[in-house]
């Protein structure tokens, strides 16, 4: 049976979007320019840790979805989404390289009427300066008079129960105001709302604005910790007291670093449009910046803590807890994790490490000792570092076993842990 909707890359944007097509009673088709997810989804597998699970994948396929390598699928559907993904490349830039293949394969099946739609995170004028002209060139098509074609990028917050596909307004911005309704008629069958944007990069900048505000916020949080600690203040007990205005604050909490797929963006330059400068966030750059640097601090904190009870790093036995970069999730997408890890390691640390939902962790593709019982790891271990709170960790009693307990996520009862 023909397919009403391709979605290409199937990764954390593409797998949860196909899953609410599915659910939606959409005929859909899962294409990725990389042949492993097809091996895995055909397995009933998850491709990619911390977006759906086994079960999910099963209920998919037995609710009609096909993945595919065959190309020519996308030359029969109404519907194209593009999910490809945009990791950060060597200059801190989004690496569009996906984005770019993805386009090249849709281009040479593309038929008109289609609807082709962008999800991936990218910067402003990608969809009208990239995505545009690959779609064009491979089929002979113009696109707005041709085929339709918007961006609507990917709001979704992997894990997150209370806010899932159907009830986050979906923000449109199509090339012409005809490809603006083709796509939010789409979407209207996904999700309660859709909320039009003037153009594709209005659309794309209000994802640059949303993942920029987090990066952020994180970042002062981030600086009030360290300022705090040499203060001696209680920051997380400030939070709580901050909290409670209701209006004008939004609360966020330091951590050992910032993971996640969502990478802040500064567009101080506009690739695929050269015709005039661009002020550069200054504000970005210093919230990555300082962000960056919050791994380093943590291993101060070690330490100095190891260093008070007549250690040191060296030899030192340090058991790290929650290796991913969200709590109850297996993605470990940029986790601070690892480089706290190399860091020890490097200091000569003897490092082992417990996740209850990560069996094998590698760090420069060793593998790095799991602990099989809880407490006993961390009561053997010189230091304890909690790096991400999982919720079946019983902090009161971890407190209670360890040597001595870092929270880095300030999840432990006041005053029986040390916290970041």
């Amino acid at each position: 049976m023909p397919a009403d909707l391709a979605v290409i890359g199937l990764g954390h944007l593409g797998l949860p979007l196909a899953q609410a097509a599915v659910a939606a009673g959409i005929h859909t088709v899962g294409y990725d320019t990389d042949p492993r997810p097809f091996a895995e989804l055909s397995a009933g597998r998850t491709p990619v840790e911390g977006t759906l699970t086994a079960s999910e994948i099963r209920r998919m396929l037995a609710g009609g979805f096909r993945p595919t390598i065959d190309p020519a699928e996308l030359g029969r559907v109404r519907t194209a989404v593009i999910c490809a993904p945009t990791p950060l490349g060597a200059d801190r830039a989004l690496d569009l390289t996906a984005v770019g293949e993805a386009a090249r394969a849709l281009a040479a099946r593309l038929r008109p009427h289609t609807t082709v739609l962008l999800e991936s995170a990218v910067p402003p004028g990608t969809t009208e300066g990239f995505v545009r002209p690959l779609l064009e060139e491979g089929s002979g098509l113009r696109a707005g008079r041709d085929f339709h074609l918007a961006c609507s990028p990917s709001r979704l917050d992997p894990g997150n129960r209370a806010h899932v596909y159907a009830n986050i307004p979906k923000v449109i911005g199509g090339l012409t105001s005809a490809c603006t309704e083709s796509a939010a008629a789409f979407y209207g069958r996904l999700t309660d709302k859709v909320v039009r944007a003037r153009g594709p990069r209005e659309a794309e900048m209000t994802k640059v604005l949303e993942t920029n505000f987090r990066h952020v916020n994180i970042a002062l949080v981030n600086e009030m910790a360290v300022l705090c600690h040499e203060l001696g203040v209680d920051l997380w007990d400030v939070i709580r007291c901050a909290e409670t205005k209701p209006f004008g604050f939004e609360p966020f909490r330091p951590g050992p670093g910032v993971g996640g797929h969502g990478a802040p963006v500064d567009p101080g330059f506009l690739p695929y449009n050269s015709r005039t400068p661009v002020h550069p966030l200054r504000m970005v750059s210093l919230a990555q910046d300082i962000n960056d640097r919050m791994p380093s601090y943590v291993i101060q904190r070690c330490a100095t803590l190891l260093n008070e009870h007549g250690k040191s790093v060296r030899g030192a036995r340090v058991l790290l807890l929650g290796v991913t970069y969200k709590p109850d999730l297996a993605d470990q997408e940029a986790s601070p994790a690892r480089e706290i890890a190399m860091r020890l390691m490097d200091m000569g640390a003897q490092i082992g490490y417990h996740d209850p939902h990560v069996l094998d962790w590698r760090v420069r593709e060793l593998p790095v000792p799991r602990a099989d019982s809880l407490y006993e790891a961390a009561s053997s271990a010189d230091l304890t570092l909690l790096l991400q709170h999982h919720r079946t960790y019983d902090l009161q009693g971890l407190a209670v076993k360890a040597q001595l307990l870092l929270d880095t996520r300030g999840a432990t009862p006041a005053g029986a842990a040390h916290r970041l």
